[in-house]
């Protein structure tokens, strides 16, 4: 019998900020591979990184952004590459960006928008980013995160949606 490798060697964050009665998702438009999809943050995990740092870092790389807050989602992003024959498992995090966050972007985007969650939702290809959207939005907005997620070493003192 021959297996499916499960690989887990990347992360997800979606980057959030308050708006008027709740919080807005930044979607970006990517460059190269899935040209012209939005997509949320996301990247590699480099040599001697954690998951969570690898994220923090490309919120940064891709945004110029630094969250006043940072957690675990407690959801993994999940897709089949056909081309490797392998099941990806991107761990999430959650990052809250002031309200005034000026968003700066690097090669890998050509556009950004600060969205709904029911606006991110249609704007996003795939079925399991859909998912992580409406998990992020029950726990996250609909609901206080739970501070057992948070990621304390990243997570300076900020503001909430």
């Amino acid at each position: 019998m021959h297996e499916i490798p499960i690989r887990s060697f990347a992360v997800s964050v979606v980057v959030l900020r308050p708006a008027e009665n709740s919080c807005e998702v930044l979607l970006l438009r990517r460059t190269g591979t899935l040209a012209g999809t939005w997509c949320q943050v996301a990247g590699a995990i480099e040599a001697n990184e954690t998951a969570w740092q690898a994220g923090l870092r490309e919120v940064e790389e891709e945004t110029g952004l630094r969250p006043d807050r940072f957690y675990s989602a407690d959801i993994c992003e999940q897709f089949y590459e056909a081309d490797r024959n392998a099941i990806s498992l991107l761990p999430v995090f959650v990052g809250f960006a002031p309200d005034d966050a000026t968003v700066r972007l690097n090669a890998e985007h050509s556009d950004f928008r600060w969205v709904s969650f029911d606006e991110a939702i249609r704007m996003v290809p795939f079925a399991g980013q859909r998912k992580v959207l409406k998990h992020i939005r029950e726990e996250f907005i609909d609901n206080e995160p739970n501070p057992w997620l948070q990621i304390q070493e990243a997570s300076p003192a900020g503001a909430a949606c």
